[in-house]
């Protein structure tokens, strides 16, 4: 195992070139978040088809070679669950991964479980077994340990036999592009996490009106620099419910900042000067400069949104297992809602549907968008098969034309047990 441990830069580098000559290569890091603004790279694992090797970035000189390659369209980078090896990328060129797979979403094209775990995904695509044991290792410690190293190998060496898999198969399916799709929207969504609507996420937005949103993304963007500056978590600068709380507040000098519960620190009468500016610009905007209100959440919906929605819902899970495709990645509760929002009451503030765009318009958009225009009734036509509803097209005056799945049932409708009503 020691031999699959590169420490030199010139191993590196050759070990990279032939990543190029073959073309595709599996990629995983080993990394601590819990003491850094940015989560600390603290091992590197890559395989191609015929070799798995792990690099240890602390003896590196230079990393850029490996940076080069997830920017190269002629090499083909798969991870599993590789939100966090799209960020590193982002991180280190600015730029998103350019051929980027992601085993975990592919196969949530070819089974209704989303997410599945790496050991689950081994044993379900490979019928193979895969042993982790050292998921909460300290990963910066120096030697690694051969336990380590065994593990980190293992944690990659299944990546391109699982790929070509589900790649070969999801192109018989004729649903490669669809995964390809999602790809890229990972990659779209990493590179959006340091743009200017970052600061979304915060929690309780939609209970702020349009002055207290412009406070909470000046002190939002206050600390995201604080925090990068200082090398340290964001929310150890500053928590989220503290933002909202200066936000509602809108404290104009130090005393009144620091009055606020739990900020009265000395680190933050220290950094009074900074936030207050970040306030006062936020109050000194002009009214048509100030930000839109984000979506309210599911609790917060009207009544007539939720009852809808989760109309929405039924029809599409029965869709996503006539499909055998994973729900959870076709649409969620929120692109439910955001339909409904966007067909039935005309809001058109936060854009067109998820559902509605790409290959999830294909597999459901108009389907979902028909059920809400009368167009399409629901019945259910066989109780025993684990997608028991029929979708019935209907006319403008109400009278069914034809009954269909609308789509190809992957599996066969179990026979009925009822008994035939006997012969006249």
């Amino acid at each position: 195992m020691s031999e699959s441990l590169i420490t030199q830069q010139h191993e590196f580098e050759a070990f990279c070139q032939s990543v190029r000559d073959v073309g595709i290569v599996g990629f995983d890091t080993e990394f601590i978040s819990e003491f850094t603004w940015r989560p600390e790279l603290c091992l590197l694992q890559l395989a191609t088809p015929d070799r798995a090797v792990l690099v240890d970035p602390f003896e590196m000189q230079d990393l850029s070679p490996w940076w080069d390659i997830m920017l190269d369209p002629g090499v083909v980078v798969v991870a599993h669950g590789g939100r966090e090896e799209a960020r590193f990328c982002v991180t280190n060129t600015g730029q998103g991964p350019v051929n980027f797979k992601d085993i975990q979403i592919a196969e949530g094209f070819r089974g209704r479980s989303f997410p599945l775990g790496y050991d689950a995904l081994v044993k379900r695509v490979l019928g193979q077994r895969s042993h982790g044991k050292e998921t909460r290792s300290d990963w910066r410690r120096r030697p690694l340990t051969k336990p380590q190293l065994m593990y980190a190998v293992e944690d990659v060496r299944h990546i391109l036999p699982i790929w070509s898999k589900q790649s070969a198969d999801l192109k018989k399916k004729e649903r490669l592009a669809w995964v390809e799709d999602e790809f890229s929207r990972l990659v779209r969504d990493v590179m959006l996490e340091r743009e200017d609507e970052a600061w979304l996420k915060l929690p309780g937005l939609h209970k702020l009106n349009a002055r207290e949103l412009a406070v909470a993304k000046n002190v939002f963007w206050w600390r995201e620099n604080e925090a990068e500056a200082r090398d340290k978590p964001a929310r150890r600068i500053l928590r989220d419910d503290l933002i909202i709380e200066l936000a509602r507040r809108q404290p104009t000098n130090a005393d009144d900042l620091v009055a606020t519960r739990d900020m009265n620190r000395s680190e933050y009468r220290k950094a009074a000067p900074e936030m207050l500016a970040a306030i006062g610009e936020a109050l000194e905007l002009p009214d048509d400069q100030l930000p839109c209100r984000p979506p309210e959440p599911e609790d917060d919906q009207s009544h007539d949104e939720q009852l809808l929605g989760q109309l929405l819902g039924i029809a599409l899970a029965n869709r996503c297992a006539e499909m055998n495709v994973a729900m959870s990645i076709v649409g969620k509760t929120a692109d439910l809602r955001h339909l409904v929002r966007w067909h039935v009451f005309g809001d058109q503030r936060h854009g067109t549907p998820r559902l509605m765009e790409g290959w999830r318009a294909e597999v459901c958009g108009d389907l979902l968008s028909n059920v809400l225009d009368g167009k399409i009734a629901l019945r259910v036509a066989d109780p025993q098969s684990d997608h028991p509803l029929v979708f019935e097209h209907r006319d403008d005056e109400g009278i069914v034309q034809k009954t269909s799945r609308l789509g190809p049932a992957k599996r066969p409708r179990r026979p009925s047990r009822r008994k035939p009503k006997p012969s006249p």
